[in-house]
């Protein structure tokens, strides 16, 4: 009787997270090649350094933004927890791209494409840079099997967390907000 009960109580849950705002997209995991990965499990990690183009074609290393917090977030334009996240992000940035920056990773290999991703970010109003990871390699570094997946990075280039699904304005201000406190 009270196992049936369990039962019942975690199929609720579990329909009510699946249909809730908090949805997180799963992306098709390729096994194939396996890299070093950007995060150790259970411990402080450097993140990984990488370089890529943005949709305005400059190039941006991760390295270089050294000194500042930094928001790695992992998406694409097809995914509709990544939709909903985005206006949130560039509230965010708006208020605080003085001491942090955010770098919109998408994940054009799993994507419809460049055209689509400047649509995107025309329809979204976006300033911050939209990085393109053209052949997959920085999703698969990253671990990143459901979408949209960001990475709060220090100003000395350490992970401080991981968040799989999307983020609003004031959870990302809790972050940095937490972020902060270990850091005085």
């Amino acid at each position: 009787m009270i196992g049936a009960a369990i039962v019942a109580v975690l199929v609720v849950i579990f329909f009510v997270n699946l249909s809730g705002d908090k949805m997180a997209v799963e992306v098709k995991k390729d096994k194939g090649n396996e890299q070093q990965s950007a995060v150790q499990k259970g411990q402080a990690t450097e993140a990984a350094d990488f370089t890529l183009k943005s949709l305005t074609g400059e190039e941006v290393t991760l390295s270089s933004l050294r000194g500042k917090i930094v928001i790695v977030n992992l998406w694409a334009t097809w995914c509709p927890p990544c939709r909903q996240e985005m206006p949130h992000m560039q509230k965010f940035y708006e208020k605080h791209q003085e001491e942090v920056e955010i770098l919109a990773v998408n994940l054009t290999s799993e994507d419809y494409g460049t055209e689509k991703v400047a649509e995107f970010v025309s329809e979204f109003g976006l300033t911050f840079p939209v990085l393109l990871d053209q052949t997959g390699e920085i999703g698969k570094l990253y671990e990143v099997y459901t979408i949209p997946t960001s990475y709060i990075i220090d100003k000395e280039g350490m992970i401080f967390q991981k968040i799989i699904g999307p983020m609003d304005e004031e959870y990302m201000e809790q972050l940095i907000t937490a972020l902060n406190e270990t850091e005085k």
